[in-house]
């Protein structure tokens, strides 16, 4: 059985289509297909039951897949300790960015970056943390930037910078006017929150933990994305939270919302710089094995170089 074909049976096991497993291997249809009988006759076995409108895996099949995996994990690794001895800082970086950092984050970074590597060029993947982390494992992606915590054996997660949320309302709303809103005080407000399973949506939670019971969110609204959000607060549709780098450039420039800041319970306002305990921690994250620590050092100085709106250097 050739690597090649191994990767072919675990993207088949893994989307259970034999056209979308083509796609992701880079092949036509056919060519996947034939290969997979041939590894089947050698074996002597069906490794998958092909139904009229689903693929699944055989008994035997999950303990050869399980077995292809060790090896491709291992020659991964086999790999990684072959680019040792090149410079880490040249060839391309395979970059994972969750959907509430990158469209901040990005457009700073790439030019600061290419001043600190201009031979590393980056292969950006945009997507949820739940998708992000299985595409690390496997090698997909070098490294990640995405909210912390992050614990997962084999990957280590490095802090890079503080977030502050901020509560963004009409600018016709009863708050527009105030410092200040203390996180107890969305329970009950018209809250557009982004769709389940985006990570954010778990942090504005967890940040306000009043809002996890049901009646809670009774008044809740979901958008697809940070920006469609501050559209809807914009048009008066309810208010929303969000992180420090999209919502404070919406000071300047957007004049039908107002930001505002998060309050401790004692009423104090966290300054510049000064976390009110309402945010995120944002870092980095990598496989234990990646040869290339100093392209992730690159990259924390290149964030940490951006000067993001209301952020502040882990510590």
């Amino acid at each position: 059985m050739t690597l090649t074909e191994m990767r072919y049976i675990t993207a088949l096991d893994k989307t259970r289509h034999f056209g979308r497993a083509a796609d992701a291997c880079h092949v036509s249809q056919p060519t996947l297909s034939v290969a997979i009988k041939k590894v089947e006759q050698q074996i002597g076995a069906p490794l998958f039951e092909r139904g009229a409108s689903e693929i699944r895996t055989t008994p035997l099949g999950e303990l050869i897949v399980t077995q292809i995996k060790r090896v491709l994990d291992e020659t991964l690794r086999l790999d990684e300790i072959a680019t040792q001895s090149r410079d880490p800082l040249k060839g391309p970086l395979r970059v994972g960015v969750i959907y509430t950092i990158a469209p901040y984050l990005l457009p700073a970074l790439i030019p600061v970056l290419h001043k600190l590597a201009p031979d590393m060029p980056l292969f950006l993947r945009e997507d949820f943390t739940a998708n992000l982390i299985p595409m690390l494992k496997e090698g997909e992606l070098d490294v990640l930037v995405l909210a912390l915590p992050v614990d997962v054996p084999g990957i280590v997660a490095q802090r890079v910078y503080e977030e502050p949320f901020r509560v963004v309302v009409p600018a016709a709303h009863e708050w527009a006017g105030r410092k200040s809103v203390r996180n107890d005080e969305l329970d009950g407000q018209q809250l557009l929150l982004l769709g389940s399973g985006n990570c954010f949506r778990d942090q504005v939670l967890e940040a306000c933990p009043r809002l996890q019971r049901a009646e809670g969110l009774s008044g809740s609204i979901e958008g697809s994305s940070l920006e469609t959000i501050r559209h809807m607060v914009a048009s008066g549709a309810g208010i929303a939270v969000m992180p420090s780098s999209a919502a404070d450039p919406l000071v300047d420039r957007e004049p039908m919302v107002k930001v505002l800041p998060f309050a401790e319970a004692s009423g104090h306002v966290a300054k510049p710089g000064e976390s009110a305990g309402v945010g995120r921690t944002v870092g980095l994250a990598w496989r234990t094995t990646f040869p290339r620590p100093k392209a992730v050092d690159a990259v924390r100085q290149a964030i940490l170089s951006c000067q993001l709106p209301g952020v502040s250097k882990a510590s």
